[in-house]
């Protein structure tokens, strides 16, 4: 699966493409400089139980590494991944 983000201003949106579809979106705002909030994971039905989501989420892990940001997981997919995996915290 393809990843692309969407940045604009103080939100934007990680976006999951396969078989030149949308397979899911994560969006966040900005909260501050320095911190993203995590506000909405969904899935295409026709892609559920094949790890969307959580791919979404690790895409917002790499970037807040990379950027040296924060992110706060409001959404509760976001913050059951999360909660389930330890290395990923570093960044919350």
């Amino acid at each position: 699966m393809n990843i692309e983000q969407f940045d604009r201003d103080h939100k934007g949106f990680f976006k999951g493409i396969e078989e030149e579809k949308e397979a899911g979106r994560m969006t966040y705002s900005w909260a501050g400089e320095d911190r993203i909030i995590i506000d909405h994971t969904e899935v295409n039905p026709a892609f559920k139980g094949k790890g969307v989501g959580k791919q979404l989420v690790l895409a917002a892990v790499d970037f807040a590494r990379v950027k040296k940001i924060s992110i706060i997981p409001l959404c509760a997919f976001a913050k059951s991944v999360f909660d389930r995996d330890e290395s990923l915290r570093d960044v919350l």
